[in-house]
């Protein structure tokens, strides 16, 4: 599937590069794809063979002969690329920022390209409207960042931007709250991300039983959903998030378990806490007796620790404790004497 889409486009340019390279072109102009320029889920093969022709046209460039790559966008006419997309993909795509361009608005988007002397350019009608509202919640590509303003505010549920800590915002947020009040947020957090995913008015509109193979989701808006979700809970999701738990109430409880995590889980988080701490201590310049104060707050915090863990690991084994504390205060001639026992040597 790879060399059936890319081989193509590379082969065809290649060729026509070298077939040409002797002769004085006015124009060399590829037709090239926003894929190779944004990415897309389910999309390596075309968007790597339409980066081939942004970077051939930069490659003539440097040599001194004609050449201009133009990523197009979505196109409104019947056929080509767009034409086999269906209406919800369609609607996706408009969801992200991208509408059709219609065969004026190409030409004159052609002219314009041609008037210019940069080897790539993107002729994509970009809807701003949708971009600031990807930028309110959070998940606007770093590449459009430019266009609009984004704000550092919340989103629907709560989100944060990538980037950010998000985990740990919401688990602040969420842990004053009872357990059964934490599961309605978490819900509608969930929710939320599921209704701007498949288009929905609200998070009212989706049932938090039905499935999300029966509400739309393909393999496209699950990779989307579990991006969302990511970025905005600070948890690595898997690729086969709404495959493993299939309605929004199992992802909320599986959620729920994972940003409150126990046991060797909990490590990360917890060092993630240790390194702003820190990143805090070794930027803050307080006077002697307030190093003082500091140093011996975290003494106390060590001592605790270690006090823990020793009560812990006494309460899994407390015969290992019992010896532990039996060798701590033995002599040489004890510990000699009890290692000759262990191995028949004495």
């Amino acid at each position: 599937r790879l060399s059936a889409v890319l081989r193509p486009k590379v082969d065809a340019a290649w060729n026509l590069h070298e077939l040409t390279a002797g002769l004085d072109l006015s124009a060399f102009v590829l037709f090239s794809s926003a894929a190779g320029v944004f990415g897309g889920a389910g999309q390596a093969n075309y968007a790597a063979a339409n980066t081939f022709l942004d970077a051939l046209a930069a490659h003539r460039r440097a040599q001194g002969l004609a050449a201009t790559s133009l990523a197009w966008g979505l196109w409104a006419e019947a056929g080509g690329m767009g034409g086999a997309l269906n209406s919800e993909e369609v609607s996706r795509l408009g969801r992200g920022g991208v509408n059709a361009l219609t065969a004026a608005e190409g030409l004159t988007l052609f002219d314009a390209a041609s008037a210019t002397e940069r080897p790539l350019l993107v002729p994509v009608k970009l809807d701003l409207a949708a971009l600031r509202a990807q930028a309110g919640s959070g998940m606007l590509p770093p590449l459009l960042s430019g266009l609009v303003r984004t704000p550092a505010r919340r989103s629907a549920g709560g989100a944060t931007a990538p980037g950010t800590d998000g985990g740990a915002e919401l688990r602040e947020r969420l842990s004053g709250l009872a357990p059964a009040a934490r599961d309605e947020a978490l819900l509608e957090l969930v929710c939320a991300y599921v209704a701007g995913v498949l288009g929905f008015a609200g998070p009212e509109a989706v049932d938090p039983a039905r499935s999300f193979n029966e509400v739309g989701f393909d393999s496209l808006t699950a990779v989307e959903l579990r991006n969302r979700l990511g970025a905005a809970t600070g948890v690595r999701l898997p690729a086969t998030l709404v495959f493993d738990y299939p309605t929004p109430t199992a992802l909320v409880e599986y959620l729920r378990d994972e940003l409150w995590q126990d046991g060797a889980a909990a490590v990360p988080p917890l060092l993630a806490e240790l390194e702003r701490l820190e990143k805090t201590l070794v930027t803050s310049t307080p006077d002697a007796a307030g190093r003082d104060r500091i140093t011996e707050r975290l003494q106390a915090l060590l001592t605790a620790w270690n006090t823990a863990g020793d009560e812990a690991e006494a309460a899994a084994d407390p015969d290992g404790a019992q010896v532990a504390e039996a060798l701590e205060s033995a002599t040489d001639d004890d510990l000699f004497d009890f290692i000759g026992k262990e191995f028949g040597i004495s």
